[in-house]
């Protein structure tokens, strides 16, 4: 039998890791290990000897024979894969897979993960510009408990070696983009950017991935269920052997990536549920304007302002029940959903002052038609209504487990 028939099958369809390996033998699959760490490469021959020798001992030192080295090679034209390969010999904890259809680091590392036995995983360059050391330090936050151990260059102990003043300003510029577009899961990391971590496999499990480009860090943490981050200071190397793979398409991608992960991570369903129960206030606003206004004769002001009020209690109620009635759910008790009240009403009365200063603005200063204005004002306060209820009126985070 030839040496790369060996090579392990390449998954296929979703992007997804499962709680046990594909595309293994039932025996296989049942010999789960503690860690599997996946290498990436493509026309690295000049290193991966190195890497793997490296690696090898280091791992040889804290988890002997609880371990695998997995390099999944896009077909490089250098025949990495075939150097890889004939390496299994010397290495027995050293797999290698050859892509011929798909290409692109991150979704090499998913595949990798895929076929996969550790219950962490991880990954790391071939070309030695991430120290193999650190992995030391990555495998003891995970020991303390993290879910998701990163290798940080922003961090104490950190820093990058030769990089000029443009790949620098480039580096921090793409992190305060990321902060703006997706700040809820860049604002956890002090290296979003970072290709060199580990995660806990159950943090992961099930959860369809959709990388886009060269990174994946913020995809795991932007959608796989990550409490505690560990992070380690690195000095990025200069690579030390081979060609840099880092262009302008690669920040390109990242801005892509960025913009579909803030687009699935926005809980459409929800909004659109929440769009629905403030236009049924706007019919129980008038409504019961009317009737105090015309059928009762209260003066304007105080017809406006109970109809206001009644048709914020119509909207809570409903959004309590139906918009979020998955978390409220869980946070019972008349006390509580009182508080959820209180919340939701200085939420959308602040909304409402909000909507008038947007109107003057547009109308006034910028000399917008005042229907277009008020158009504006009403999608502006509905995305302010939602976002700040979601994250203040139903936290998750006060759910009861």
């Amino acid at each position: 039998m030839s040496l790369y028939s060996n090579l392990l099958p390449v998954p296929s369809g979703i992007l997804e890791v499962a709680s046990s390996p594909v595309c293994y033998t039932e025996e296989i699959v049942t010999s789960s290990l503690q860690f599997s760490l996946i290498i990436p490469t493509y026309n690295e021959g000049e290193n991966v000897q190195e890497i793997v020798k490296i690696l090898s001992q280091l791992l040889d030192s804290i988890i002997p024979g609880e371990y695998e080295l997995i390099v999944v090679d896009d077909n490089s034209p250098d025949g990495t894969w075939k150097l890889a390969q004939e390496l299994t010999i010397q290495y027995p904890q050293l797999r290698v897979m050859r892509r011929e259809q798909e290409k692109g680091l991150s979704t090499a590392v998913i595949r990798g993960w895929q076929v996969a036995r550790g219950k962490i995983l991880g990954v790391i360059d071939a070309d030695l510009q991430h120290p193999p050391e650190i992995l030391l330090q990555l495998w003891q936050e995970m020991v303390q408990g993290a879910d998701l151990a990163v290798a940080s260059r922003h961090v104490e102990g950190g820093g990058v070696s030769e990089w000029s003043v443009v790949r620098r300003f480039l580096s921090r510029g793409a992190q305060m983009l990321g902060l703006i577009i997706l700040p809820e899961v860049i604002g956890r990391l002090s290296d979003p950017m970072s290709g060199y971590f580990m995660v806990r496999r159950d943090a992961i499990v099930g959860k369809p991935l959709s990388p886009v480009g060269y990174k994946i860090l913020i995809e795991v943490t932007g959608r796989g269920k990550i409490r505690w981050i560990g992070e380690v200071g690195y000095v990025f190397r200069e690579r030390q052997a081979g060609a840099s793979k880092v262009t302008w398409k690669q920040y390109i991608e990242y801005i892509q990536h960025l913009l579909r992960l803030r687009f699935d991570l926005w809980p459409v369903k929800r909004f659109l549920r929440f769009g629905v129960v403030g236009f049924s206030g706007v019919f129980v606003d008038l409504g019961v304007f009317y009737v105090l206004r015309t059928v009762l004769g209260l003066a304007l002001t105080r017809s406006a302002i109970l109809s206001s009020e009644v048709a914020i209690i119509n909207n809570f109620l409903w959004n309590d029940l139906w918009t979020f009635g998955d978390i409220s759910s869980r946070q019972k008790g008349m006390g509580k959903r009182i508080k959820r009240l209180l919340k939701f009403n200085v939420v959308c009365l602040t909304g409402l002052v909000l909507n008038v200063l947007l109107v003057n603005f547009l109308f006034n200063v910028l000399g917008v038609n005042e229907y277009l204005a008020k158009l504006i004002a009403i999608a502006a306060v509905t995305l302010w209504n939602f976002w700040f209820n979601l994250k203040l009126s139903w936290r998750v985070t006060d759910a009861q487990k």
